[in-house]
């Protein structure tokens, strides 16, 4: 057990939160982002863009969450881009792979960066 001198505060998990908010105008309301899972929270509900290691991304409508970036997607477009190497010309040649998926669990280690919706 730590000693409370040494115990993060949940609200202040990250050393950057206490710098400072940011507001994101949402349809009439002001929403305070205060810690970084604040922003995947507001896209629940919302088609969000996922890229993840191994050259593979994502977009889907975001189901559900947790504080390791696990995520459950649904109607989702998978892009995977692979690049071969001509054995004549040694000329690199990108190739996307595109699949749909009705629902996906996607494992937040693997997870590089997650887009909420543009809002305007």
């Amino acid at each position: 057990s730590l000693p409370p001198s040494s115990t993060p505060h949940p609200k202040r998990a990250f050393p950057f939160a206490a710098k400072g908010e940011a507001h994101v105008e949402m349809a009439d309301e002001d929403v305070t982002v205060r810690e970084p899972l604040d922003l995947i929270r507001l896209s629940l509900d919302e088609r969000v863009y996922v890229k993840l290691r191994g050259e593979r991304e994502i977009r889907g409508k975001l189901h559900a969450y947790d504080q390791h970036l696990n995520m459950i997607l649904g109607d989702v477009e998978e892009v995977i881009t692979t690049v071969e190497v001509d054995d004549e010309t040694y000329e690199e040649i990108m190739k996307q792979t595109k699949r749909n998926v009705k629902y996906l669990f996607v494992r937040g280690d693997a997870v590089t960066l997650v887009s909420p919706p543009l809002r305007t």
